[in-house]
């Protein structure tokens, strides 16, 4: 077996087992919503895997009391929690933490509504377990909230990704890689905008799979592309990603809609949201770009190496396309 098809075997492997666990990326969501003074009610969902329910807990300082309304239900991708919250107490300026948050890998991301019409969002992660709840809403907190989610989205939404990794490849020249960028942003930008606004949609599972298509066809052109062979593709970079861009925005909105929007805040949680990705691309590009110079200058085989990025990237991205299609 040839070197190149036993390595793009391994990474296959790896990124397939690791696309299983990946579903923990999900952050959880916590909504709070004040019924009458000192009553809450507490909505509760949890990522879930095939495996298993992460075992965390939202918890409160001591005073508040949780009690289950509603017995759990178990959704696609979530196990949701009703609760009533009652407290002796207002909520303002207490603490609130998520017990054994710092075992995993996810954020909570926690949305606060009270009687008074105050209403702000926060991020909860495995570092940073507790926060105070702010006695006044602030659009600083709800854009640092979405900034982040952005960023994490786009850093561990591994299909997206590789994508982008295609279009740098297939592209030559800074210039023409810079316009192929933006088209590719400008286009996802639209439809996430237009699905988070409930302008326009697609369903999800349709849109991950012809996603992963989308890679398998960018992988086939940069075989064209090495072989000497001309396409539109290579030629018109730009214009490929921007047909496929607007796919691509509406598997962002998808993830947006798990997450959700703060209803007091849906334009500026939405462009910090898009920001958030935008700067992931961006930090992401520069690595590539970085990666593939060193690889360059200290690989002597590079003919034979090149071969192995598109046959990794055709193959990871069929794997996905037989995955998600089966899971229709």
């Amino acid at each position: 077996m040839k070197p190149v098809i036993k390595i793009t075997i391994l990474i296959l492997f790896f990124i397939s087992m690791h696309s299983v666990r990946a579903h923990e990326i999900r952050p959880a969501y916590l909504l709070i919503k004040e019924q009458s003074p000192k009553s809450y009610t507490v909505l509760w969902k949890v990522p879930r895997t095939v495996e298993r329910v992460l075992d965390i807990q939202p918890q409160f300082e001591e005073g508040f009391k949780l009690s289950e309304t509603v017995p759990p239900r178990i959704l696609e991708a979530y196990v949701l929690y009703t609760y009533k919250l009652t407290a002796e107490q207002s909520l303002s300026n207490t603490q609130i933490s998520i017990h054994q948050l710092n075992t995993t890998g996810i954020d909570v991301l926690t949305d606060i509504r009270l009687l008074n019409g105050q209403r702000y969002s926060f991020l909860l992660q495995p570092t940073h377990n507790i926060a105070t709840v702010p006695q006044s809403s602030s659009k600083w907190m709800v854009a640092k909230t979405y900034t982040s989610l952005g960023i994490e989205h786009i850093l561990f939404g591994f299909d997206h990704l590789l994508f982008v990794l295609a279009l740098i490849m297939i592209t030559i020249g800074f210039k023409k890689l810079l316009k192929t960028i933006t088209s590719f942003t400008l286009a996802h930008s639209i439809t996430l905008s237009f699905s988070a606004l409930g302008i326009a949609n697609l369903p999800s599972p349709p849109v991950e799979a012809v996603i992963a298509l989308s890679i398998v066809f960018l992988a086939l052109e940069i075989l064209k592309v090495q072989q000497g062979i001309p396409s539109l593709t290579s030629q018109k970079p730009w214009l490929v990603a921007f047909s496929f861009g607007l796919l691509h925005g509406f598997g962002f909105a998808g993830a947006l809609k798990d997450i959700g929007l703060p209803q007091n805040e849906i334009p500026l949680a939405l462009a910090t949201f898009n920001i958030g990705v935008e700067v992931g691309q961006i930090l992401f590009v520069i690595i590539m770009l970085i990666v593939l110079k060193l690889v360059k200058s200290i690989v002597p085989n590079r003919k034979q190496v090149s071969k192995l990025a598109p046959y990794s990237i055709g193959a990871v991205a069929a794997f996905w396309l037989i995955e998600r299609v089966l899971a229709f």
